[in-house]
């Protein structure tokens, strides 16, 4: 049933000759459009080697035969189960399409027709019947194929390029790569694979640094002119800082590129150095006059491959390959000359300056370009297929047994399956093969199938290593497809094992953010420091961030670190400065009221009512106590205590200096013995004013406390690196309404104080009250602008300085003079020298 039929070079219209490479017979018939199994070159002259030894001879590409043997091993498995398809066998039928449309659409002709007669949908005979359609490892020789195929419903497996845009985008982002090169074919797919990937990418924010078409060609006569036209793109390549390079191409498009840096080395150009990307459909297969040519270029490439896995028996099935060992296979003379150099039987002039093949040379010997012993990806995918096919109809089969049971136990015959019954069982299938997977289609009837991510390794002896390194899983969720061990990677040696990084520009640290250039796509960018207040804790960040409010920048703008909580404490430096200086006041202001009450009947103490004097010291006594209260962190009570307490007990102060003051000076206005004021005089008076002034800010407070109280509060924005612990006043207006009043009783006192400055020295308390009270102004108007323009602890250490300084002024001025008198000078201290007049 096999006809192996003679090779010969043509360029002929009537390609039918040489695309009968392989045929089996077998009930069923499986049909196989291989891609570039061989290159035919006529009239060739290549480098140095004479024409007249390459005239007419075959070029091929070996590796491509492993796709043969795949589909072989899986029918000798099929034909070989019981418990798939009993009592039929599967064969197949394995054409050529020389990459070309012309030879794939008669190949296609050829399987739909009587053998060896191109009349599509006619049989002169009942066997071989066409039962699926295998496509190429090309897409476009598949989709050529479905142009025929598709009419009669034929089912064709191709897999799915799409899957693959996304796991590539994944790896990019995984290791920041934005600045790449795009490598596609220059034909029709090509340019929709651009049309795709470039808005993809974008979307993504990576860019494209440049995009150079991959010439497509079919004849070695045509590969040096193409090629030539296009060294610019080479250095394109070289000149660009991009270290990734995305390819988009299929064999064709490798043995282009190859050729490509192979011519670079006569033209003086430097080696190419780059990360180069790659899809399912590329593979590192060289043809029979590329087997010396240097591949390290790829050394450390990735590629995304067809998940594989090693069915039982297949390297045992490869062993046994040899030239005798089937008459049926019209590839293996080819393939075994053109991989080994050798010829096994010279016809035509072939085989001149070669050595003879002993039939007994090792697959497992040949470079990994010219052949793989472990199935690779795109066999797999033939391996799978068939076993697809054959699961399929024995769900057709077993199907149609249950509602037809036929005398004989042979089941439905196999002349009454049509192709196009396969579509329904082929979409609802799920079996494990024989390597261990699990296989089943989705809705739109294509494979389920996970990737593997390969790390290619180039070696200079010509050998090759593939390493699987990750996995990408198309149906994972959105963001998890990609699954890559990054240490595991192999790079090309320009990067000395380190991850390359491929940007349009250097990194932007931590502490800068991008700032875009103008007339540059978004992935080039200059750095800016981040703003005051702002950090970027990560390499190119696009805009600076705040912190949170409890957070602050560290010097170098790259983290936030957490804020101190700010208040004035007793145990710093500041704390203890003031409650000392408080403490030291209210001893000073404790000795003074002792004093006087030890020397209570002594007539300097007698003299402008005792009682308020007491009351005097006692307030600026509470004054200086009250500063505790600022002091600590504000809590509730604490909050509510300070500023009533304080404005309460200063206004009792300085509504009794107000008292004391008037008391003097009534005192020299009514000194005729008949007048009114003399009479108006007295304790009560005094008493009055002291009571009434304070009455008025103890009422304010009371308002103030029941409306809007003060309450303990945080500050998060005032200091960069403080959260500031402080007591809110709850309402401004009435805690200016408080001073306000204070401000008023100083004025007064100020002023009445000022008028009776000129009064007798002896008995002249104001002018003594005037002094205290230019103090006690000074130190407050000061107040207002320190008060204003400092924050945080150093706003409450202003208002305890100022309430101290004023204390204290009015206690030294006041009091000074008299206890100088009491204690350094008790000779002064009798009536007839208080009572002494001003000559």
């Amino acid at each position: 049933m096999c006809r192996r039929n003679s090779i010969s070079c043509t360029t002929t219209d009537d390609p039918l000759p040489i695309l009968h490479k392989f045929y089996q017979a077998g009930d069923l018939v499986i049909g196989v459009i291989v891609s570039q199994l061989f290159f035919f070159y006529c009239n060739l002259t290549f480098m140095e080697k004479p024409a007249e030894t390459l005239v007419g001879e075959p070029i091929s590409v070996p590796k491509n035969y492993q796709h043969v043997l795949a589909l072989a091993f899986a029918v000798k498995q099929i034909n070989e189960n019981p418990h798939i398809l009993s009592n039929i066998s599967l064969g197949f039928h394995i054409l050529n399409s020389y990459y070309t449309a012309k030879m794939t659409f008669k190949a296609t002709l050829n399987l739909l027709s009587t053998r060896h007669r191109i009349v599509p949908n006619y049989k002169c005979h009942d066997q071989n019947l066409l039962i699926a359609v295998i496509g190429g490892c090309l897409s476009e020789t598949s989709a050529n194929t479905a142009i025929f195929s598709a009419i009669w419903k034929i089912p064709q497996m191709v897999p799915n390029e799409a899957q693959q845009y996304k796991g590539v985008v994944r790896l990019l982002q995984h290791f920041r790569w934005t600045w790449i090169g795009l490598c596609a074919v220059d034909d029709d797919k090509g340019q929709r694979f651009l049309q795709t990937m470039v808005p993809m990418l974008s979307q993504n924010l990576i860019c494209d640094a440049f995009i150079v078409r991959i010439a497509k060609w079919n004849y070695v006569e045509q590969a040096i002119e193409v090629i030539l036209q296009h060294w610019k793109s080479y250095n394109t390549a070289i000149e660009s800082n991009a270290n990734v390079i995305f390819v988009y191409g299929e064999a064709p498009s490798f043995q282009s590129l190859t050729l490509l840096l192979f011519l670079a080395s006569f033209l003086d150009l430097p080696p190419l150095g780059k990360v180069w990307i790659i899809t399912s459909h590329w593979d590192f297969a060289s043809h029979s006059l590329q087997k010396m040519w240097d591949m390290q270029t790829f050394h450390g490439s990735i590629s995304f491959s067809v998940h594989s896995n090693q069915p039982l028996g297949f390297q045992t099935f490869t062993h046994l390959v040899k030239p005798r060992w089937d008459k049926e296979d019209g590839f293996i003379q080819d393939f075994w000359e053109q991989a080994f150099n050798c010829f096994l039987k010279i016809s035509n002039g072939r085989g001149q300056g070669k050595e003879t093949c002993s039939g007994d040379e090792k697959l497992e010997n040949l470079p990994g370009t010219f052949f793989e012993m472990e199935m690779t990806g795109h066999s797999y995918n033939v391996y799978n297929s068939a076993y697809a096919i054959a699961h399929a109809l024995h769900a057709i089969y077993d199907s149609s047994s249950k509602h037809k049971r036929m005398v004989k136990r042979e089941g439905l015959a196999h002349q009454n399956v049509q192709s196009w019954q396969l579509h329904q069982f082929l979409s609802s299938i799920s079996f494990n093969n024989n390597a261990g997977d699990t296989l089943h289609f989705n809705e739109n009837g294509e494979l389920v199938t996970q990737f593997d991510v390969t790390n290619w390794l180039m070696f200079p002896n010509g050998s090759m290593a593939r390493l699987t390194v990750g996995s990408l899983d198309p149906q994972a969720p959105a963001g998890q497809e990609l699954n890559i061990d990054g240490d595991q990677i192999t790079w090309h040696t320009s990067f000395n094992q380190v991850v390359p990084t491929s940007m349009c520009n250097n990194h932007c640290y931590p502490g800068h953010s991008r700032k875009k250039k103008e007339r540059e796509q978004f992935c080039c960018y200059d750095c800016a420091p981040c703003p005051e207040g702002m950090i970027s804790h990560m390499k190119d960040m696009d805009a600076c961030i705040k912190c949170l409010d409890d957070q602050y920048p560290n010097k170098k703008q790259t983290q936030c670190v957490p804020k101190d909580l700010s208040y004035l404490s007793y145990t710093e430096y500041l704390g203890i400065i003031l409650t000392s200086l408080a403490i030291s006041f209210s001893f000073i202001t404790t000795l003074v009221l002792g004093t006087f009450l030890r020397d209570k009947d002594t007539p300097i103490v007698k003299a402008n009512n005792r009682s308020i004097t007491y009351v005097l010291l006692t307030s600026l006594l509470l004054c200086f106590l009250s500063t505790l209260l600022f002091i600590g962190q504000p809590g509730k009570v604490t909050c509510l205590l300070r500023q009533t307490v304080f404005s309460t007990v200063f206004c009792v102060a300085l509504s009794s200096i107000l008292a004391k003051t008037i008391t003097v000076l009534l005192a020299f206005v009514a000194t005729k013995p008949d007048s009114r004021m003399r009479k108006r005089m007295g304790k009560g008076l005094a008493n009055s004013i002291a009571l009434s002034g304070s009455l008025i800010q103890a009422a304010i407070c009371t308002l103030w406390l029941s409306m809007t109280p003060p309450f303990p509060d945080v500050d998060v924005h005032s200091l960069d690196d403080k959260i500031i612990l402080e007591c809110n006043e709850g309402s401004a207006p009435m805690f200016y309404c408080v001073l306000g009043y204070l401000g008023f009783l100083a004025a007064v006192s100020l002023t009445v104080a000022f008028l009776a400055r000129k009064l007798p020295d002896a008995f002249n308390e104001a002018k003594f009250i005037t002094f205290s009270m230019l103090v006690f102004c000074s130190v407050w108007l000061s107040f207002v602008p320190a008060y204003l323009s400092t924050k945080g602890k150093y706003v409450v250490a202003v208002e305890i300085f100022a309430i101290l300084s004023s204390g204290a002024g009015l206690l030294g001025c006041i009091f000074g003079p008299k206890c100088y008198i009491i204690v350094l000078r008790p000779d002064l201290n009798n009536k007839e020298h208080l009572i002494r007049k001003k000559n």
